[in-house]
């Protein structure tokens, strides 16, 4: 006997096949590609990498956001089905970083779409993401339980 809520039976199905969009901008693309690597296996969560947003449920949004990229980010964004999620990868991601204060830089992701977890560093290591994507889980889960 199953005794659950069906937002609870979906949330954990999303929780357990997320199917990222990777939008690596800078050097921490090079932390995400270990993380998606063998060595860390996220096959383990469900998690397979899309190249389309039509076809992604999280975007992971790692390096520099540029002012002439925001429009192409908030595009792809905007072509995600619900339900969709947003992590926010390295200092150049979360705040701009070191290019925070250049003429070209977005100082933050989230200006331009809205972002659920943020993974500081600069570049953060793969167990750093991996905790992130945890934490998303948690909050994914979290949301349904207070529906």
């Amino acid at each position: 006997m199953i005794l659950t809520t069906s937002e609870k039976l979906f949330s954990w199905a999303r929780t357990s096949s997320m199917w990222p969009m990777t939008f690596g901008l800078a050097c921490c693309a090079i932390e995400m590609m270990a993380t998606f690597a063998s060595r860390f296996d996220l096959d383990r969560f469900g998690m397979i990498l899309r190249g389309s947003p039509r076809q992604s449920d999280l975007m992971i949004v790692s390096g520099t956001v540029t002012i002439k990229m925001a429009p192409r980010l908030k595009r792809l964004y905007d072509q995600m089905p619900e339900p969709k999620w947003v992590l926010a990868m390295g200092s150049c991601a979360i705040s701009g970083g070191i290019f925070r204060n250049t003429y070209a830089t977005v100082p933050g992701v989230e200006r331009v779409v809205p972002v659920d977890v943020f993974v500081p560093g600069c570049p953060p290591t793969p167990e750093a993401l991996l905790d992130g994507i945890i934490r998303l889980q948690n909050v994914i889960n979290e949301k349904a339980g207070k529906k």
